[in-house]
């Protein structure tokens, strides 16, 4: 199966039994309208990737551990727009979970999803118990304190940021657990996967930041200079736009030379160059003329 309905149908599966034949209606609505439109899928591509490239042995595991990361995403994104954080109305091009459901049912879907995902991971323990076991204990240490998301979003709040550290934790820290859990879900050893998860995430966090600093909203269908509202270390304030864009070119050729080596080895280089394109933003006109 394809990537892509692979993964669709893993997390339809997971916010299916989420929301149970008996539950809160409107909390219920809210974790589907959370994950939904699911963009790029990112990170669980990543995941499948490396899963794949390593044999993909169990798809069950791996289809369960790209799903985990995804609903951690997803939970991050609603709690990062509550009005306590970014205050942001849109996402994805449409109303954020707290515009359309209210602040309680925005931090109640947020930290449902967080409980999905480990259970997501508990649910096919039975194909392999200590395997299931190494997922979740990478997903906790990339979600919570000291280096995970959690760690990330709570730099924002300190006086003096230590940019590295918040640049792993924020946006590093899940895509390196999807080429750890990638690995790990194939029976492999996650350690030498985690140079290609750490690069990948902080050409992503570049990208990002560039994209905020030269799209706007319609464009971005979030709102956007963020950054520069919320006075934010970014790249393109350290780099440059040029600078910015090298770096990021950098970062991604280094990706591809830190692949290991693996069956799928040419397979993965062609999913890091495709994410590249993707992710290198188009300079408008008037940045292009500079």
């Amino acid at each position: 199966m394809p990537l892509k309905p692979r993964i669709e149908r893993a997390i339809s599966a997971a916010i299916t039994h989420a929301q149970g034949n008996i539950a809160p209606p409107k909390l219920a609505s809210a974790l589907a309208y959370s994950v939904t439109p699911g963009g790029a899928r990112i990170r669980p591509t990543i995941c499948l990737s490396v899963a794949m490239a390593c044999g993909d042995p169990q798809p069950e595991m791996s289809d369960a551990a790209a799903t985990a990361i995804e609903l951690i995403h997803c939970a991050s994104l609603v709690h990062d727009d509550m009005p306590c954080f970014d205050d942001a109305d849109i996402r994805r091009g449409k109303p954020s979970v707290h515009k359309a459901y209210s602040e309680p049912l925005a931090l109640l879907a947020g930290d449902s999803l967080i409980i999905a995902s480990f259970e997501v991971l508990t649910r096919v323990a039975h194909h392999d118990p200590m395997r299931a076991i190494e997922l979740m204990k990478i997903l906790g240490e990339s979600t919570g304190m000291p280096g995970g998301i959690c760690a990330g979003q709570g730099w924002e709040s300190e006086e003096k940021i230590d940019l590295s550290a918040y640049h792993r934790a924020k946006t590093g820290a899940l895509f390196t657990a999807a080429t750890r859990m990638g690995a790990a879900s194939a029976g492999e050893d996650p350690e030498p996967w985690t140079e290609l998860g750490a690069r990948i995430g902080e050409a992503f966090q570049v990208a990002d930041d560039l994209r905020d600093a030269l799209y706007d909203e319609s464009t971005l269908g979030k709102p956007a200079h963020q950054d520069e509202i919320h006075d934010r270390p970014n790249a393109v304030t350290e780099y440059g736009v040029r600078g910015a864009i090298k770096r990021l070119e950098d970062i991604l050729s280094g990706a591809i030379s830190s692949i290991p080596s693996c069956p799928g080895e040419a397979m993965l280089a062609e999913m890091v160059r495709k994410t590249a394109e993707r992710l290198t933003p188009v300079m408008p006109p008037v940045q292009a003329a500079e």
